[in-house]
């Protein structure tokens, strides 16, 4: 066990927005340490969303994280022999990975040139409440509600 948790380390906000969010949302995007790369997807993607919608494609990103960011999820917990899906509620910090998770990855499961034009695709769907990111949260949500008769086994 450990002695005490793991330290954060603290993170750089990024150049244009001076959002530490946006930089968290760019590891996430970064292959193979390639951070100059993620940056500009990432930004070309912002910029494409503006074109899109005729909006700030920063706002744009803002509203489409929060629209897939989960409130409950299911954790699996083994009672008795039996395997139950127990609903909980997601901690803060695992809210904003999750939302980031989603939506880089099913950005990068769309059809599309390159992946700038995935993740503004991505992105503006999010924010209108569409697309596969927003979708999953729907799933999780669905499935925490239907397991809500074994939630007095919470953890």
């Amino acid at each position: 066990m450990r002695k005490q948790a793991a330290k954060k380390l603290p993170l750089a906000p990024d150049p244009r927005f001076n959002d530490k969010l946006v930089t968290r949302f760019v590891n996430n995007v970064m292959e193979q340490g390639k951070k100059s790369i993620a940056y500009k997807i990432f930004y070309d993607a912002v910029d494409k969303v503006s074109q899109m919608t005729g909006e700030n494609g920063y706002e744009v990103w803002r509203k489409a994280l929060t629209n897939v960011t989960p409130g409950v999820e299911v954790r699996s917990r083994r009672i008795g022999g039996a395997t139950f899906q127990i609903p909980a509620e997601v901690r803060p910090d695992r809210k904003i990975s999750l939302s980031i998770k989603w939506l880089v990855r099913f950005a990068g499961e769309r059809n599309g040139k390159s992946m700038a034009d995935k993740l503004a695709n991505e992105i503006v769907a999010a924010s209108k409440g569409e697309g596969a990111a927003f979708k999953k949260k729907e799933d999780t949500h669905r499935m925490a509600e239907a397991n809500k008769a074994f939630s007095h086994f919470r953890i």
